[in-house]
């Protein structure tokens, strides 16, 4: 059966099972068990309440940033520049919790709706420049990504923003917090119920926020813009095809600019969840934070469809987070998880590279019954 005739799940499925098997492999010659590192990713993600909680927080930016990038596949368009997104939505949030003095909910809505509008507004400009200049979005993305974090690092040395004596700007109000019963947590009351319920502390331990509600509307939205409206029928049209599109009267260069710009405010509102329901501030960066690139994997794990994503990023949250307890209780690296979530991706990408492993273990087989 060719590529044409399997659908994208029988793809990801085998492509995560071959990733896991030659990870197994691999794991074997360092002299490692892989039933037993496996074992402790297993755990480590999901063996307590705690550990689930983490999963999930550190599963939402990526779950954004790769709705970003799925939304701009599906318009022929490739968003390297999430990363640079998600740290301009991070600034634009920390402006808004910081600067501002608003009532609650309000305020938390418009952080995040400014972190959203920053993200929109930047890769608007690599549409732009690929609209109006013929500038291929690539190469404007990953110089923009460089831009962004430079931007970071130059507000961060306003006084307005730097808070004394610290690489890190002030904590944004608690006006603009978006995370859940964190106040209580904080109380005589609240410290009492969790001392006595052990499972609803684990649960609660991690700054469990309003974020995994946002990833999943957000997931909704994409694809309903993608299926069930003009403009997403315009957009996939673009990217399919400029002459036919331009033919049929579309607006050729308007609807890069929005394919890239709605592709950005998944980036930003990533960044600004991650500001105002976890780290309630930012630092200054020496590196990029590796979100948008992983939202690139995340993408196509999930066959570049918006609401698999949310699967393809917990995925690959668990593997990550729970990869993280491998060197303390293995001592084997936890940089192992990078290589089978690189050969899950490599697998993905080449499709018909598992159709040829299919017919030769069909042939094999066919060849012992003979």
């Amino acid at each position: 059966m060719s590529v044409k005739h399997r659908g994208k799940f029988f793809y990801t499925i085998n492509s995560i099972i071959l990733g896991l098997l030659v990870g197994a492999i691999i794991l074997l010659s360092v002299g490692i068990n892989p039933i037993e590192a496996y074992k402790v990713i297993f755990l480590g993600a999901l063996g307590k309440p705690k550990f689930i909680g983490w999963t999930i927080v550190q599963g939402i930016p990526i779950i954004l940033t790769g709705i970003s990038v799925a939304f701009a596949f599906n318009t022929g368009l490739f968003n390297i520049g999430a990363e640079g997104q998600y740290i301009v939505g991070s600034l634009g949030a920390v402006l808004a919790g910081v600067l501002l003095d608003l009532p609650p909910v309000i305020h938390g809505i418009v952080a995040l709706l400014c972190g959203l509008g920053f993200g929109l507004l930047w890769a608007g400009m690599i549409g732009l420049f690929k609209a109006k200049f013929g500038v291929n979005e690539v190469i404007s993305s990953i110089m923009l990504n460089w831009v962004a974090l430079y931007l970071n690092n130059f507000f961060l040395e306003m006084p307005f923003l730097r808070k004394p004596e610290s690489d890190n700007s002030y904590r944004i109000m608690e006006s603009a917090s978006i995370r859940l019963l964190d106040g209580w947590k904080r109380s005589e009351a609240g410290r009492a119920m969790l001392k006595e319920h052990s499972i609803l502390k684990g649960i609660l331990n991690p700054p469990i926020h309003w974020g995994i509600i946002l990833a999943i509307l957000m997931a909704i939205l994409a694809w309903y813009i993608l299926k069930k409206t003009t403009l997403g029928y315009q957009l996939k049209a673009v990217g399919f095809n400029k002459d036919a599109a331009e033919y049929g009267g579309i607006n050729i260069k308007k609807n890069i600019i929005v394919s890239m710009a709605i592709s950005g405010g998944f980036s930003g509102l990533a960044g600004a969840i991650t500001v105002l329901g976890v780290s309630q501030n930012i630092g200054i960066l020496a590196a990029q934070q590796g979100y948008g690139f992983n939202g690139i994997a995340v993408s196509l794990i999930a066959g570049n469809s918006p609401l698999a994503c949310i699967p393809a990023g917990l995925l690959f949250s668990g593997l990550t987070y729970g990869g993280g307890k491998l060197n303390s209780s293995l001592n084997t690296p936890s940089e192992i998880i990078n290589i089978i979530i690189g050969i899950i991706v490599f697998f993905i990408a080449m499709p018909k590279l598992l159709d040829i492993i299919e017919n030769v273990v069909k042939g094999k087989r066919g060849g012992k019954n003979a």
